[in-house]
């Protein structure tokens, strides 16, 4: 952290400024500073914009105005008998026009009704009769940063007498002596003006915008600090602002719904977790008492005696699934690059496929491998062999007819697809859609409804997806997806 928010924030409270001010200090780069740097920017901007044309209109109507009293000179030079002028004449008029030498060009020829001084520079010439903008807005600045010796020939045409055109010779710097007051006043009056504008603008949007956004802010810090704490209303604005109020309202309603939610079902969760321990030990009592009935010679007791254990190994089953689902979450994969063949292998024979029995057909190309955890991979795959080997077996319409599992792998831009087919009775309708949802299962005789809610949790750690691609009389596809 800087030093500079720390001392900023001691002056705030020392002199108790208000919570929001204070925030303020604290963040030089807020939006409210921001927007305050952009404010003064933009008029500069329009300042410049407003001074610029300003003074080329000035620089210009000097101009003009010096043209015309010359005009009006030379028409009473022209007055008299061969336009003769004396001396101390002459300069007198030359005085009240504030020019050095008048100029009258007419039919080509050029007339000198004034005589010019002789001039240490040489004057820069102004053409009033061209339309050159650009020009026309550097002329004052050229003036403005002119050699106090500089002079300018303007030329215009004549208004009050005949000719193709009038030229005065004027020194520049009354004229830039002028135009510096004009500016200076120019310049505050337009300054005034702008920071009026500039303060009523940044008060509306501070009123409109900052305002808003500072309480939309401030509540959702005070939801992170504590999301069981009731916030602000929204208020009755019909504007954006006023729609994201009034979501962020609804969204941290739902928010603390949820998060009650999660808090009784923690609750639950550790209540299971304290019956499932509970009845693991008896479940384990009770696989010990069934080990000893095997030897008693009571045919009824043999009789019964597979139906209980399979009972037990559900309930077994069961209970094991249970506790793995509701672990808080799946460690991160360990990810190592292997081949697909062997692990594939591996998982069809902990499924219980057999030659004898269900049987596994693969179609994975020679030196195959995937980027993925092992272990991980391993119970994916045998959660869907174990639950296609175990639909297989429960179909009684099958009449001898072998059971199979296919899988086979492929690379698709960078992804690798394994896929899982068999040739069983299929999924039904009602289950299919909702069959990757806790403790739904496609089978009514066995099982938890878990291994394809974990198996799809693991693939999605991954990066990658499982679905279910198609189910039917024919059998069922599913394929895992992970990134390469």
């Amino acid at each position: 952290m800087s030093e500079g928010r720390p001392l900023l924030s001691d002056v705030g409270r020392r002199l108790r400024l208000p919570a929001d001010w204070r925030e303020r200090f604290q963040a030089p780069d807020a939006l409210a500073w921001r927007l305050l740097l952009l404010t003064f920017l933009f008029t500069v901007v329009v300042e410049i914009l407003i001074i610029a044309p300003s003074a080329a209109s000035f620089h210009e109507r000097w101009l003009l105005d010096r043209l015309q009293s010359a005009e009006l000179a030379s028409v009473g030079v022209e007055a008299l008998p061969y336009s003769a002028v004396e001396d101390d004449v002459a300069e007198q008029l030359l005085a009240i026009g504030g020019v050095q030498a008048v100029v009258v060009g007419d039919q080509g020829v050029r007339r000198l009704l004034l005589q010019a001084p002789n001039l240490p520079r040489t004057p820069d010439l102004i053409d009033l009769r061209q339309n050159r903008p650009l020009a026309r807005l550097l002329d004052p600045w050229r003036t403005l940063v002119g050699h106090p010796d500089r002079s300018v020939r303007v030329q215009a045409r004549p208004r009050y007498r005949s000719g193709d055109f009038m030229e005065i010779l004027a020194p520049a710097q009354p004229l830039k002596l002028e135009l510096q007051a004009y500016l200076l006043n120019s310049l505050l009056m337009s300054l005034m003006i702008s920071l009026v504008a500039g303060g009523l603008l940044y008060g509306g949007l501070a009123f409109l915008v900052l305002q808003p956004l500072q309480r939309v802010t401030r509540s959702i810090e005070r939801f992170a600090l504590d999301p069981e704490a009731e916030g602000d209303p929204p208020s009755d604005r019909h504007d954006e602002i006023g729609r994201v109020e009034r979501e962020l309202a609804r969204m941290q309603g739902e928010v603390r719904q949820s998060l009650r939610a999660r808090a009784r079902l923690v609750a639950l969760g550790e209540a299971v977790a304290k019956i499932n321990h509970d009845l693991r030990n008896m479940l384990t009592s009770a696989q010990i008492a069934s080990e000893r009935l095997a030897d008693s010679p009571d045919p009824q007791v043999a009789k019964a005696l597979p139906r209980l254990e399979r009972a037990l190994g559900r309930a077994a089953a069961l209970s094991r699934n249970v506790l793995e689902y509701g672990r808080s979450e799946e460690p991160e994969p360990q990810r190592s690059r292997f081949a697909l063949g062997p692990a594939v292998a591996a998982a069809a024979e902990d499924s219980g496929l057999s030659d004898e029995g269900v049987k596994l057909a693969r179609a994975i190309p020679a030196r195959f491998t995937v980027n993925a955890d092992p272990d991980q991979l391993n119970r994916i795959l045998v959660n869907l062999m174990r639950n296609a080997r175990q639909a297989i077996e429960g179909d009684a319409t099958r009449l001898g007819r072998p059971g199979v599992i296919k899988v086979s792998a492929t690379e698709e831009d960078g992804v690798v697809v394994i896929r899982i087919a068999d040739n069983g009775p299929g999924i039904p309708p009602r289950l299919s859609e909702r069959l990757f949802e806790p403790f739904v299962s496609g089978r009514s005789s066995d099982g938890t409804g878990l291994g394809l809610t974990i198996s799809r949790e693991l693939a999605v750690s991954h990066g990658g997806e499982l679905v279910l691609v198609d189910t039917g009389p024919g059998g069922t596809r599913f394929e895992l997806r992970l990134p390469d």
